[in-house]
């Protein structure tokens, strides 16, 4: 009886929790859908006094489709550059002896980076790219955004690298294995869930990112979703229905995607992260 008290309240609890944690995306949904006057109404409720798919149909007729594909040419960018740069990054630092511990020395250099607050480079990063020409181009941000991609992709890989058996590449290498045929038959595939669960949190990273977009892109047709989201927070209006609706539309594809590898995921934390 006590045991059954005890998982009822686990129960409530879990769905109290769960309640308080949808309930700004709830209100993002309410206000999405309310028509313009009632954001200056008196009364607050979460159900809209007229349901309006305006702010959706205006969002549309405009270039928010334009927005999401620069958004996802660099996430996609991003993340190829930076997992094909940290794989053997990662994969170096735990299967080659260095001298005089320098894989430490490295280690802890990319965690000072991963540390320093990426505004403060801002100036240093303006000025490479305006020597590259790269100024106001999709390329130049997929490139600096590798400042914190890197070495968060290099820290997470790690771990996944090290639950590779060393005796299975042992058993590849007398059977005449080359390293490259050894990374292919064998680090890469049981490495899999750990390159998608890696692959996940750097398109987010880049998906969300506002700073750099915010600095290094000047023209409207190669704003990112999150630039785009600022211009309707004016000194005169904020379009509060639109700023809710895409900010809802922008996180569709983050959810999809997440839903699509939700089980290589699983299987990525589950024996990557220990």
């Amino acid at each position: 009886m006590i045991q059954k008290r005890r998982d009822t309240v686990r129960i409530a609890l879990a769905y109290l929790t769960t309640a308080i944690f949808l309930m700004p995306i709830l209100w993002m949904i309410s206000t999405s859908l309310r028509p313009p006057i009632d954001y200056v109404s008196n009364s607050i409720s979460l159900i809209p006094s007229q349901v309006t798919l305006e702010h959706y149909r205006e969002l549309i007729r405009g270039d928010l489709l334009g927005k999401a594909l620069n958004s996802a040419i660099v996430a996609a960018g991003t993340t190829i550059l930076a997992l094909g740069a940290a794989f053997p990054a990662a994969y170096a630092l735990v299967r080659i002896r260095f001298p005089a511990k320098l894989d430490l020395v490295f280690l802890m250099f990319v965690l000072l980076v991963k540390l320093t607050p990426p505004i403060s480079l801002a100036i240093p990063l303006y000025q490479v790219l305006r020597t590259l020409g790269l100024l106001d181009a999709l390329l130049g941000l997929i490139i600096v955004y590798q400042v914190y991609a890197l070495p968060f992709a290099i820290w997470m890989l790690l771990g996944f690298v090290r639950d590779v058996p060393v005796e299975y590449e042992e058993a590849a290498l007398v059977d005449g294995a080359s390293l490259m045929r050894r990374l292919r038959s064998i680090v890469l595939p049981v490495m899999t869930p750990g390159l998608i669960a890696t692959s996940v949190f750097l398109v987010i990273l880049s998906w969300n990112e506002f700073a750099y977009a915010l600095l290094f892109i000047q023209s409207p047709d190669n704003f990112t979703l999150p630039t785009f989201i600022a211009t309707l927070i004016t000194e005169d209006e904020t379009f509060w229905g639109k700023l809710s609706a895409v900010g809802l539309m922008a996180s569709l594809p983050i959810l999809l995607m997440v839903g699509f590898v939700q089980k290589g995921l699983t299987r990525g934390f589950g024996g990557g992260i220990k």
